[in-house]
């Protein structure tokens, strides 16, 4: 059936099976199969996990452009495939649902309330997701490959559901709905969701909407990850950065666009910049109907890609970048040489060298600045520091627990957000407390 199934014009086949640990025979007829099908790739499951189990091994071994996941118990017709892909393959989305509850072609009617069940499982995760699907446990869900395999998928059964959908919503991925057909079995021919996955997937939609788990840990550059979860912290650091801003700006490392949708206004033009193309993706979706931001791709570390802009802004913005970069003083000297004559440039670093451990590496920064190291720096691009702020006291002392004294690599994502909570407090009594703050903001003007 899906080996035969119709697919749009020009695409080529590769079939993922993962056979979970079946002890029916299953397994060698798999076998036999894919014997006979070079385009089926199969992988058996030491134990039995699950579906979520099953879905996340085979997007880790998927190659192709999109993945389509697809069960095997012929509840839903392949042969709608290209409905599916139409809305990716025409640029509009970035991940389709198949609803069985819009009008499809052909639905059997099943028993009222495993429908109900479905449609106030849907209803709740559409509250906490603020997705609007009107079917939200349906098994025909599409995706780009590429952002699929950056989202970390923890569920093994039936809420790996409720899950991709809260992080399809909280990526802010574009969604489309399209209705399919729908052949469904009754519980006296196989079908194996119960009532105890529907409690459960109420507990995955609760979890996930309080925890910012949206990226696999070796994926980009984890700080600006974190920082989803954390909008108090960063309302915070843009109250630091806009007044030094002028009307002409350029932002490299702008990332998910975490300080770009907070910091651009209608007078404002906005160049943000990214050479992640998942972050890019990202940032054109975020901006795509905002005239006064215009993405780029710019890798900071080539001094070649700022040719097109030298001399064009009033303003550098560089947060959470120059502890990433490979040469430091060539990524400011590239962004001197993009600024008008006495332009200036705003800088965030993460600030203690001595502070810099196991966290910092597991969050892909490769250095710590002192204000003297970053004020060297600067001058030595040719500018001038007006000014320079450290902040965030309280985060240095969180810092030095988390990363030095307990050897941790990542930020306990619960806690995060649970503190940007107190942010509030936090940065009104920064300055009374007696050492220096994790991060370090300057201010420099580039010399006549």
């Amino acid at each position: 059936m899906v080996l035969a199934a119709p697919l749009p014009e020009n695409m080529d086949r590769e079939l993922v099976i993962v056979d979970d640990c079946s002890t029916d025979g299953t397994s060698a007829i798999l076998e036999r199969i894919a014997s006979e099908h070079p385009e089926i790739r199969l992988f058996r499951q030491k134990v039995n996990q699950g579906k979520g189990a099953a879905v996340r091994r085979a997007i880790q071994e998927a190659v192709g452009d999109f993945c389509l996941i697809q069960d095997a118990d012929l509840e839903y017709d392949a042969a709608e495939y290209p409905k599916l892909m139409k809305p990716l393959l025409d640029g509009h989305a970035d991940a389709v649902f198949g609803s069985r509850y819009l009008a499809g072609d052909q639905t059997r009617v099943l028993p009222y309330w495993h429908s109900m069940i479905n449609k106030f499982l849907t209803l709740v995760s559409n509250m906490f997701s603020n997705l609007n699907v009107t079917d939200m446990e349906t098994c025909y869900k599409v995706f780009r490959t590429d952002l699929l395999k950056s989202i970390p998928i923890r569920s093994d059964r039936f809420g790996f559901e409720p899950e991709i959908t809260m992080k399809v919503s909280k990526r802010k991925l574009r969604v489309y709905e399209v209705p399919i057909s729908y052949h469904g079995r009754t519980y006296e021919e196989g079908k194996k969701i119960g009532w105890k996955d529907g409690a459960k997937a109420l507990g995955v939609v609760l979890y996930f909407w309080a925890v910012d788990d949206l990226y696999t840990p070796d994926y980009g550059r984890g700080l600006l990850n974190s920082l989803t979860g954390t909008p108090q912290y960063v309302n915070w650091v843009t109250s630091l950065i806009r007044p030094h801003l002028g009307a002409t700006i350029l932002e490299i490392g702008a990332g998910l666009g975490n300080f770009t949708g907070r910091l651009m206004g209608k007078k404002l033009q906005f160049v943000a910049a990214e050479k992640d193309p998942l972050y890019l993706h990202a940032l054109r979706n975020r901006f795509l109907k905002t005239p006064s931001v215009h993405v780029a791709q710019l890798d900071p570390d080539d001094p070649t890609a700022y040719g097109l802009w030298a001399g064009q802004f009033e303003s550098a913005l560089c947060v959470n970048t120059l502890d990433s970069v490979e040469d430091p003083a060539s990524v400011l000297k590239s962004l001197a040489a993009s600024l008008k004559p006495g332009g200036n440039i705003v800088v965030l670093v993460p600030q203690g060298p001595g502070l810099f451990g196991p966290l910092d590496v597991g969050l892909g920064q490769k250095r710590r600045f002192s204000a003297e190291q970053l004020r060297q720096l600067l001058e030595g691009a040719g500018f001038e520091v007006v000014q320079e702020q450290g902040f965030n006291k309280i985060g240095s002392l969180s810092w030095w627990i988390s990363g030095k004294l307990l050897g941790q690599r990542q930020m306990n994502r619960l806690l995060l957000k649970l503190w940007d909570k107190t942010v509030w407090f936090w940065r009104r009594v920064d300055v009374l407390l007696p050492w220096r703050g994790l991060s370090l903001i300057a201010v420099a003007r580039l010399k006549a």
